[in-house]
């Protein structure tokens, strides 16, 4: 299996640059177990699935601490067809995404559940997409009923579904949703938009 992330930061200040090369030394823990590529557009990080959303996580936080408006951009996609399996995407535990729905739903309230804060409020929109033959409307909507009890649910949106609340368990729940749901061995991606700090927020 392939998984990976390609990741865009993008602070609201004069001093970007900065702000953007100080976050990517947040991935620097990380690459024992990736492969990190960075360009002129976007970051691209390839490893254990369940690794990613930390990652994501911790790149975003170092952003978003400097105070400054910062929203992050990211493509996230595990089993992709297109792409060479590689043995860096291993998963480091068990996956546990072939247990009955119910169960999933279960695993993921808890997960989220035992997530520490951060102390940085994030919002959060994002969309799932199951790809390939099999059920997806049941994985997607098993996906919605544990996101509407996830503590951190805002509101459905046209495409998209947004969350709210503290950096720590939005991470989480958006790890959990990529996780959890779609076939095991099935192509799944995740478009996601985070922001932090914003002037509007509502």
């Amino acid at each position: 299996m392939f998984s990976g992330a390609q990741i865009s930061l993008y602070p609201m200040s004069d001093d970007f640059a900065d702000v953007i090369l100080s976050a990517i030394g947040a991935l620097e823990p990380y690459r024992p177990h990736f492969r990190i590529e960075t360009d002129d557009i976007s970051t691209l990080i390839v490893g254990p699935p369940e690794q990613l959303f930390p990652a994501m996580r911790d790149l975003f936080l170092a952003a978003a601490r400097s105070g400054k408006h910062c929203v992050l951009s990211a493509t996230v996609s595990r089993g992709c067809p297109g792409e060479p399996d590689d043995p860096i995407c291993t998963p480091l535990t068990g996956s546990r995404n072939n247990l009955p729905l119910a169960d999933r739903i279960e695993e993921a309230r808890a997960r989220v559940a035992g997530t520490d804060g951060t102390g940085q409020a994030v919002a959060a929109q994002f969309s799932l997409y199951p790809l390939g033959a099999g059920h997806h409307m049941d994985e997607i909507y098993g996906c919605i009923e544990f996101l509407k009890t996830s503590g951190v649910f805002d509101r459905s949106k046209n495409f998209c579904t947004k969350l709210r609340g503290d950096a720590g368990p939005v991470f989480a729940t958006l790890a959990e949703a990529f996780l959890r749901f779609g076939a095991p061995e099935g192509h799944v991606a995740l478009d996601l938009t985070v922001s932090a700090n914003s002037p509007t927020a509502a």
